[in-house]
């Protein structure tokens, strides 16, 4: 008969080998492991138990797992032949870009909303306002003094309902809730090579007619780079609209120190019921991505209703 074991000399044994029993397959009597059993595993080397190592007294907890590195240049072009490629070196602004989006991605939770806004009204009220722009005299002729885009009028309504929800023009910081006392509001503006942000200052408390004519300076001397450091660092928010490239919705990266991106995407004709009814209405989808830990989903979606708001009675905007 097998010799078999008792439970404290099974035990026993198996602690002075490193074996745990329970991953023994016994071969005695009714699956009881017996000496044998013990012995197969010893010399296979098999149900190794991990050995429990004690840290010292007073020793801080392990450390979590490094973060994965990306893959570094030579492993990325091993995966290509070579002579299929050219290589372009990375100019400052893009290297900032990039250190830029991998903190903002590794440090800031994201978190997004969605909705849907009808833009009828808004069109309405953009076509009556560019008819009465009166006209001056230009380098290059006659002008009208201003001539509105919807993405003007988007940056009025979110610097807007940033003031209705002043809990959402916030700034976190490890030590306090900055909470800011204006809403300005960064546009992202794409130029050779990058992106840049430059930054409407207290966009709220401006005519529509101020947004645009400012915005389109800022955006001519973003692209020739000619913009002062002030005029693209800070802000409370930032809107980037790629509704001109017919982009449907998106969820665009937050910029710190912000703590809110709106993203815009293209205003276009869909069926809507009203009243129990099918009727076109163009729309637009819009997406907020929000930093976590200082506006929350209600927060953010309290924001986002009052973006809406304004956007469907544009009216609004103008008092």
């Amino acid at each position: 008969m097998k010799d078999a074991l008792s439970p404290r000399r099974s035990r026993r044994i198996a602690k002075e080998a490193g074996v745990d029993v329970s991953g023994v397959t016994g071969t005695g009597p009714h699956g009881r492991v017996v000496k044998a059993d013990v012995d197969a595993a010893i010399a296979g080397g098999g149900a190794k138990a991990a050995p429990a190592a004690k840290a010292p007294a007073g020793a801080p907890a392990a450390a979590s797992a490094p973060a994965v590195k990306a893959m570094s240049d030579d492993q990325v072009l091993k995966l290509f032949e070579e002579g299929s490629y050219e290589l372009v070196p990375h100019d400052n602004m893009r290297k900032t870009i990039a250190r830029r989006l991998v903190e903002a991605k590794t440090t800031i939770p994201h978190f997004y909303l969605t909705l849907d806004c009808e833009l009828d009204a808004l069109l309405a009220l953009r076509t009556q306002i560019n008819a009465a722009a009166p006209i001056k005299k230009t380098d290059k002729g006659e002008a009208p003094a201003y001539k509105l885009s919807v993405n003007d009028m988007v940056i009025k309504a979110m610097a807007m309902a940033l003031k209705a929800v002043p809990d959402a023009n916030a700034s976190w910081t490890e030590g306090a809730m900055v909470k800011h006392k204006h809403a300005d509001v960064g546009v992202a503006v794409s130029i050779p090579g990058g992106l840049i942000t430059p930054i409407i200052r207290h966009a709220d408390e401006k005519s529509l007619s101020t947004i645009s004519n400012e915005m389109k300076d800022l955006a001519s001397r973003a692209r020739s780079r000619k913009l002062k450091p002030e005029e693209y660092q800070g802000g409370t928010t930032a809107v980037s609209n790629l509704g001109m490239f017919g982009i449907k919705d998106f969820a665009a990266v937050i910029n710190p120190p912000h703590a809110t991106i709106l993203a815009v995407g293209a205003g276009e004709e869909r069926a809507v019921v009203k009243n129990g009814e099918i009727k076109i209405a163009t729309v637009m989808s819009v997406t907020l991505s929000t930093d976590h830990r200082a506006v929350d989903g209600a927060l953010g979606a309290e924001l986002l209703v009052a973006f809406k708001r304004l956007i469907e009675n544009p009216m609004g905007m103008l008092v």
